[in-house]
């Protein structure tokens, strides 16, 4: 089986590398829902076992575990401007705030109590955080039960909220990832419709893209550069139609492709099964968890005894 694997082009070229990290005996991940990385490229591996965060240095050794006895069903994460780590439990419908050893600072929304479904109150089943570049001020995507955007204060007092159910611009079905550039615009994974969704700092409505398929991750680098994680295919149906994913695109701030890496759904090395959390370093390698086990699950197919769950997509250009 190849070790290594090239995709893209120009300055978008990266090689592949699976089993980058070294696992301690008796650890292990199922799926990894999220992962990002720290300021000395300490990768945060949000996953869903006994040990939902497991922590490697660049080179893939093991650092450290935390959030054991915590977290019930790991989803989403991101790095605060003040450098903490918010972590989204879709299980118990809460939003954690942490340092980098692991210590709970902060709880968003009630562990174990979700509200009314698509009730507009925060929280059922969340999915995933960002902050305000500037002010600090933290978004959830709330989620997977409700169609919603909450914004709140650094402290976790809510401000205000946004969202419903729907299909025109400013409504979602699953509000599945987001993220905000460097001028503080606010970037919606709306997954099963099929888009990408941009507000400015107060909620209002300033564009969409069409163009990805079934957008879950969403990364937005230093350059403004926005890097999304998508599904792809969802059934029978359109399972062999070709240029969909699952992949990953990179993407300007004006919604034009820069570039596709992926070679389709596959166990092979350079496919994908079911990309669900996306991040880079500062070298601008990629690091990709993928949720396979429940993907192949909800298909009804065979889960294959080993399965990759997170890849590192290293840049060569």
């Amino acid at each position: 089986m190849a070790t290594s694997k090239t995709l893209g082009h120009g300055n978008f070229k990266y090689k592949v590398e699976s089993s980058w990290e070294v696992v301690p005996e008796g650890y292990e991940w199922r799926e990894v829902a999220g992962v990002i990385t720290d300021s000395n490229d300490n990768v945060y591996v949000f996953n869903r076992s006994d040990h939902p965060m497991q922590v490697f240095d660049k080179a893939g050794n093991f650092l450290r575990s935390w959030g054991e006895n915590i977290f019930t069903n790991a989803h989403g994460i991101s790095l605060g401007p003040d450098n903490t780590i918010y972590c989204t439990d879709d299980g118990d419908h809460s939003v954690r705030q942490c340092t980098l050893d692991g210590k709970v600072i902060l709880t968003i929304g009630m562990p174990g109590n979700p509200t009314p479904p698509f009730s507009g109150e925060p929280f059922n089943r969340c999915t995933h955080t960002a902050s305000d570049p500037d002010t600090g001020d933290i978004y959830v995507s709330d989620g997977y039960q409700n169609s919603r955007i909450h914004k709140y204060s650094p402290d976790g007092h809510l401000l205000f909220s946004w969202g419903q159910p729907g299909t025109d611009p400013g409504e979602f079905s699953i509000a599945h990832n987001i993220a905000t550039d460097s001028d503080g615009y606010v970037y919606l994974a709306d997954r099963e419709n099929h888009r990408v969704q941009i507000f400015d700092r107060n909620g209002v409505f300033q564009d969409q893209w069409p163009n990805v398929h079934r957008p879950c991750g969403l990364f937005i680098d230093n350059d403004d550069r926005v890097y999304v994680a998508e599904l792809g295919w969802n059934g029978s149906v359109n399972r062999n139609v070709p240029n969909i994913g699952p992949r990953v695109s990179v993407l300007n701030k004006r919604g034009q492709v820069l570039a596709r890496l992926g070679e389709g759904y596959g166990t092979e090395l350079g496919q994908f099964l079911s990309p669900h959390g996306i991040c880079l370093d500062s070298s601008k390698n990629i690091y990709l968890g993928e949720v396979s086990r429940t993907n192949l699950t909800g298909l009804g197919e065979t889960v294959p005894d080993y399965l990759r769950t997170l890849q590192r997509l290293t840049k060569l250009a």
